[in-house]
Formats: structure tokens, C-alpha cells, sequence
């Protein structure tokens, strides 16, 4: 006689000590609303907020450095791209999704950022992905900046290589422990330009260490890109070392080009080995005609008039300077973005909206985008900022910066990460955000 057939009225199925299907379910959401209560204690809650068609808020929050986001040329590329390829890219790069438009892109951002040839992906995160990634596996060694970007981290994480997180712009420590390693290949990985703060790291004298120690340079360009260095050609350019064969290059179209997307940038040789190998690259759609056609456009622009870098950089040290005369600690801006430091997140948050309530909408940036204890607001210029816009903007700074007479912020740490989930790590694992 066999048994009888298995029970079906209960749903117990997690195992033992473990509370039944829906009531586990119904633990998720109760951690998961603790964490936000916490958040939102901490003045660390986020959310979405819709931007309408036509705002009246003056932005320095986006990162439309060249005011080419909306710029009749470059919207004009973009629907022209959608008419002749259409909609979507259709498929992945190695499949149906490389178009002779993306060939064309691609030429012509290695030819304007100096290297030998260069790759089109959906997005700058995937650029970083994609390429440290290739570059670095198990076995190898990544040394990378304090306060690179989000991407940068997650690709080292991703890598699986050793990794090795330096002071904030510190050749002195990257070439120390480049002289001390074990492992056979090394990665040396930082901003050009860091996003939060706006200042650049010193590429020259990275690029000769790397030489030395037989390592290769990545650099993020996606704050340098059409802002930094005669044409906006970039960080490495300027700095002289683009195009040399142990230098690769990683950038975003959706900064100063006011498109989507990103690009690696480098010798042949990379390229060709982050197509074969890279898997945020193999199996990711490719980037979108419209987003293809306008960054051409955009960096045509740019190149027919460099003059428009150079506006994006005066119009931020006129942001910093009319912040430092309203009594705000401004950062000294080697491209287009200037911070302002407030503290505590509750207060950033506070003066953010304030700013808005005048007019002015301002970036925001909170842990973990920075240590606690940092908070700021980050101002991020416009070439086509005119002298009423800096009159407006330094009346608003003024009275914002005069309502903010709390107590200076606490540096006490504010576990808010969520269940089962280390406290925020100053040690290189933020990245840019708000």
C-alpha cells in the first residue's frame, strides 16, 4: 500500500523555524519599512521627483554642461537617427545592434579624444563595467581612488581581482603599493575628474607611475569630456598621455554631450579584448539611434565651436565665487561642478529645497555618495549661463546660506543600509549620487 498523497492545505515550505510563505513575505516589507523609517530619520531618504517639459526652476543640478541637451541641432540629430534606424538598436552589439551610425560615433569620439579607436556602450556605468572587468580577473590587482565613482566600485567589486582602495588623489600611495604587489597585472583606475567636488586628479604623474610599475591607467572622463582642455578633448588629453598604449579611457555621452550613453576609449588592442571578453558589453542591447545620432551631433558642435568649453568652465568659478561671497565653503572647481559644504544631510536637504522654493534647483549629495558628516550641495555650471542667471543665483545663495543657523553637523556614523548589511564604508566604496 502506498501513501497517501502529500498534504496541499498548508503553504509551509522555508524550512524549518521559518515562518510560512505570505507571513515571510510580510517580515520582508516590515524590515524593509524599518530601514525606511531610519532612512528618512537619518535625512538619507530618497525619491523620484518628475520633471515637467518646461520647468521655471534655473538648473545647476543636471549635468548639461554645455546647455546641449535641448540644443535644436543636436534634438534634430537625434529624430533624424530615429528615422532612418529607428527606435531601438534591436539587439545586442555582436548581434543586430551595431548600426554604421555607432561606427561613425565611434570614430569620431577616438579621433577627438586621441586614441586609436574607440566602443559605444548604453551607458558610462557599463563603459566602467565592461572595461575593468576585461582588464582585471582573479589574480590581479586594481588600485583605485577613495572617491571614484559608483561604477568604478562595482567594477571592482565585479573583477574579482585584489583590490586596493588609495587616499583621495594620492600618486605617492598608488605607486607604493604598485611597488609592493604580488600580483602579475595591475589596474590603476581613477576619475579625471571627481564628480563631487570638481577637482582633477594628477593623469601625468599616474601615467608615468603605471609606466614604471607595468600597469595600466584607466580613466574616467565622464566629468572631462567636452569640458577639460582645449576642444574639450579631455583629462588625458590635456595632461598629454591619450593615446599612449597602456592608458584606456572611459566616458559618458549623457554629460556635456547632452545624449545617453558611454564609450571606452583606447588602443585597438583593448577595444578589441573588452569586445570579446566583457560581459556588460556582450549581453547588453545597444545604445539607441536617437541617443547615437544626438551625441554625434552634440560632439560635432563642440568641436565647430571650442570656445564652449572654456564658458562651462568660467561660468563655475563664478558659481564658486558668488557661493563664497554668500559665506558658503565652495570647492575650487577644475571643470564645470562646484561643491558647497553643509554637514549634516537633513540641513543639505533643507537648503536644497529652500533653493528650489527661490528658483534655483541645486544637486543634493548625501551618504553614502559622501563620508557622513559631508554632506553638500553640488552646483554644476552651464556655458550658456547668462549674467541675469549669476545675479539670480547669488541673490538665492545669500538668503539660503543666512537660513542655515543650526549647529554644525555631526560625524557620528547612521547605520541605515539595511538588514544583514555592513554600515556605509569610507573606504572607497561610494560613489556619485545624491
Amino acid at each position: 500500500m502506498t501513501d497517501p498523497p502529500a498534504e496541499t492545505g498548508r503553504a509551509v515550505v522555508s524550512g524549518a523555524g521559518k515562518q510560512p510563505h505570505d507571513q515571510s513575505r510580510q517580515g520582508v516589507v516590515g524590515r524593509l519599512d524599518a530601514v525606511a523609517v531610519a532612512r528618512r530619520d537619518a535625512g538619507l531618504h530618497r525619491q523620484l521627483s518628475p520633471r515637467p517639459a518646461d520647468s521655471a526652476l534655473l538648473d545647476l543640478a543636471s549635468n548639461d554642461y554645455l546647455g546641449l541637451a535641448r540644443d535644436p541641432r543636436v534634438v534634430q540629430g537625434a529624430v533624424d537617427a530615429v528615422r532612418r534606424w529607428g527606435a531601438g538598436a534591436t539587439g545586442s552589439r555582436l548581434v543586430t545592434g551595431s548600426t554604421e551610425a555607432h561606427a561613425a560615433l565611434e570614430q569620431a569620439l577616438a579621433d577627438h579624444l586621441g586614441t586609436d579607436a574607440a566602443l559605444v556602450l548604453s551607458t558610462g556605468y557599463h563603459a566602467n563595467l565592461s572595461v575593468i572587468t576585461a582588464l582585471a580577473g582573479r589574480g590581479d590587482l586594481v588600485v583605485s581612488d577613495a572617491h571614484n565613482h559608483a561604477s568604478i566600485v562595482d567594477a571592482c567589486r565585479l573583477s574579482r581581482a585584489d583590490v586596493e582602495v588609495v587616499p583621495h588623489r594620492s600618486p605617492e600611495a598608488v605607486e607604493k603599493v604598485l611597488a609592493s604587489r604580488s600580483q602579475r597585472n595591475a589596474v590603476v583606475v581613477t576619475d579625471a575628474i571627481f564628480s563631487v567636488d570638481g577637482e582633477s586628479a594628477d593623469l601625468a604623474t599616474l601615467s608615468d607611475i603605471c609606466t614604471g610599475y607595468d600597469a595600466v591607467l584607466v580613466v574616467d572622463e565622464a566629468h572631462a569630456l567636452g569640458v577639460v582642455g582645449d576642444g574639450g578633448r579631455g583629462s588625458a588629453y590635456a595632461a598629454g598621455i591619450a593615446g599612449l598604449p597602456h592608458v584606456v579611457l572611459t566616458a559618458t555621452l549623457s554629460k556635456a554631450l547632452g545624449s545617453q550613453g558611454g564609450v571606452i576609449a583606447g588602443h585597438r588592442a583593448v577595444v578589441d579584448h573588452v569586445i570579446d571578453t566583457a560581459r556588460a558589453f556582450i549581453f547588453d542591447t545597444g545604445l539607441a539611434p536617437a541617443a547615437v545620432g544626438a551625441a554625434h551631433v552634440a560632439l560635432d558642435v563642440v568641436r565647430d565651436d571650442p570656445s564652449l568649453p572654456a564658458r562651462a568652465r568660467a561660468r563655475a568659478h563664478d558659481l564658486a565665487r558668488l557661493a563664497t561671497a554668500a559665506g558658503w565653503v565652495a570647492s575650487d572647481p577644475d571643470a564645470a561642478v562646484t561643491s558647497l559644504r553643509v554637514g549634516r544631510p537633513d540641513l543639505a536637504v533643507r537648503a536644497a529645497a529652500e533653493c528650489a522654493a527661490r528658483g534655483v534647483q541645486v544637486g543634493c549629495f548625501r551618504p553614502p555618495s559622501v563620508p557622513d558628516g559631508a554632506s553638500r550641495l553640488r552646483l554644476t555650471a552651464r556655458a550658456n549661463l547668462t549674467e541675469a542667471d549669476l545675479e539670480r543665483i547669488g541673490k538665492v545663495l545669500t538668503e539660503v546660506r543666512a537660513e542655515l543657523t543650526d549647529p554644525p553637523a555631526r560625524t557620528d556614523h547612521v547605520a541605515v543600509t539595511g538588514p544583514g548589511k555592513p554600515p556605509f564604508d569610507q573606504s572607497g566604496l561610494r560613489g556619485a549620487g545624491s
